[in-house]
C-alpha cells in the first residue's frame, strides 16, 4: 500500500462505526467512511470535542453539524496551502491520501527537468481543486488544469495562490474532460504526464451520462492518444468500488504499455491511523511509467 505519511497539518486520528476522527490543522471532524466496518471503544477525547460532523441520512446523502468551526481555513502540506471548507457530500475540498501520489510523481518531474533540461508538460483530468496541479506545478511542470466545475477551478486558483503559484505555468480550464481530450486530439497536442481520478457517475454538458464502469475503459484509450511518444508518467485514482489495483493495473498493461512500453504499479492508497499505527484504506492508484 501507498501511505501518505508526511502530513504535518492532518491525521486520522481514530476510526470507528463506520465513521472516521481526523484533525485538520487546528480543527477535529468526524466524517462516514464505508471502508471502518469495525465497531471499536471511541475512547479518545476528540469523538467528544470535534468540531464538525457529518451525519449521514439512511435516505441518501446527510448534513453537517458544526461546534465552533469556521467557515474557512487552511492547512499546509510542504511548501503547497490549502483552502477547506466543509461542503456537500462530507468533504472538505482535499483528498490527504493522495500525497502519497503527489510525492511520487513530483520526484520524476524534478529528475526529468534535471536531466534533459526541458519542461514538462502534464494534464490534470477532473482536477478538482488542484491538489495534483499544485505539487506538480511545485516541481516545476507545466500543467494543464481541468474540471467540470467551475467553483472548482476557482477554489483550486486560490489553492494556487496561497502556495505562491499565483504565476505557475497553469492552464485553468472550465471543460468537460471527454470533450477536451477529443479536442486536443484533433489539434495534434500531446502531454508529458496525464493525471486522472474519475467519478464514479457524472453527466456531461449535454447530459451525457459517465458511468465509470462503463466509460473508463473507453476513456483511457481516448486519453493514450495525447500522451507523448517519450512520455514521463500516467496516473489514474479510483475510489469506486469494483475498481482495485489489480484492474487499474490490467487496464493500464493494455492501453499504456502496449504502446509506449515501461512499466505499471497498482496499489491501494492509504493513511495512517495515529491511535493505533493502523493503516485505512482511501483507494486505489494505478501507476505507469517509463522507466
Amino acid at each position: 500500500m501507498w501511505i501518505a505519511a508526511n502530513w504535518k497539518d492532518y491525521e486520522v486520528i481514530d476510526t470507528s462505526a463506520g465513521e472516521k476522527l481526523e484533525r485538520w490543522g487546528d480543527y477535529l471532524l468526524i466524517r462516514p467512511d464505508p471502508q471502518v466496518i469495525w465497531n471499536t471503544p471511541k475512547e479518545h477525547p476528540g469523538w467528544r470535542k470535534k468540531n464538525g460532523h457529518y451525519h449521514r441520512s439512511a435516505k441518501g446523502g446527510g448534513e453537517w453539524e458544526f461546534f465552533h468551526l469556521p467557515g474557512e481555513w487552511s492547512i499546509r502540506y510542504e511548501d503547497l496551502i490549502f483552502h477547506l471548507k466543509p461542503f456537500s457530500f462530507k468533504h472538505t475540498g482535499l483528498f490527504p491520501e493522495q500525497a502519497a501520489n503527489w510525492d511520487w510523481f513530483s520526484s520524476l518531474i524534478k529528475d526529468s527537468i534535471k536531466e534533459t533540461g526541458r519542461p514538462v508538460k502534464v494534464l490534470n483530468l477532473f482536477a478538482y481543486t488542484g491538489g495534483a496541479t499544485l505539487a506538480a506545478a511545485k516541481a516545476g511542470a507545466a500543467v494543464t488544469h481541468v474540471d467540470a466545475s467551475k467553483g472548482m477551478v476557482t477554489w483550486a486558483k486560490e489553492n494556487a495562490a496561497a502556495s505562491g503559484l499565483g504565476d505557475a505555468p497553469i492552464r485553468w480550464l472550465v471543460d468537460d474532460c471527454v470533450k477536451f481530450v477529443e479536442r486536443e486530439i484533433r489539434r495534434g497536442n500531446t502531454y508529458d504526464a496525464i493525471i486522472m481520478a474519475p467519478p464514479s457517475y457524472g453527466r456531461g454538458p449535454k447530459g451525457e451520462i459517465w458511468k465509470i464502469e462503463e466509460s473508463i475503459f473507453p476513456f483511457l484509450e481516448l486519453t493514450s492518444r495525447i500522451l507523448a511518444k517519450d512520455a514521463l508518467f500516467f496516473l489514474i485514482n479510483s475510489y469506486t468500488t469494483g475498481l482495485q489495483p489489480a484492474v487499474l493495473s490490467y487496464m493500464l498493461h493494455t492501453v499504456i504499455v502496449s504502446k509506449f512500453g515501461g512499466h505499471v504499479t497498482a496499489d491501494e492508497i492509504g493513511l495512517p491511523v495515529s491511535e493505533n499505527g493502523l493503516i485505512l484504506p482511501c483507494g486505489a492508484s494505478g501507476r505507469w511509467s517509463f522507466l
